[in-house]
């Protein structure tokens, strides 16, 4: 089974018997390659060891769930924000692959 993260590093697929590895999410797909199950998440951490992944993150969603209002609501709020002229590099990175996501999801 394969588990695909996206991670700062770039989309990262972890197989049986990986190395060892600890990474930061950002926006985007979590695909669960054998179960062929897509989750979005917008942050969290990645540690994988002895054959075990954890993800923490402190949302998480199933896309199979996902409306189409609601993506797109999503959407909205996301460019508005990116309009912010208070806001770091970082968090215009953040939230431009939030939307990026989020437009391939709809």
């Amino acid at each position: 089974s394969e588990v695909t993260i996206p991670s700062y590093e770039g989309q990262m697929g972890i197989l049986k018997d990986h190395i060892p590895l600890i990474t930061f999410l950002r926006p985007g797909l979590i695909l669960i390659n054998q179960e062929k199950k897509k989750f979005f998440v917008e942050e969290g951490t990645v540690e994988f060891s002895n054959n075990r992944l954890l993800i923490l993150t402190s949302k998480v969603q199933d896309i199979s769930n996902f409306k189409k209002d609601t993506i797109k609501g999503l959407i909205e709020e996301a460019e508005k924000k990116f309009q912010d002229d208070n806001l770091t590099d970082k968090e215009k990175y953040i939230i431009s692959y939030k939307i990026d996501t989020l437009k391939e999801i709809n």
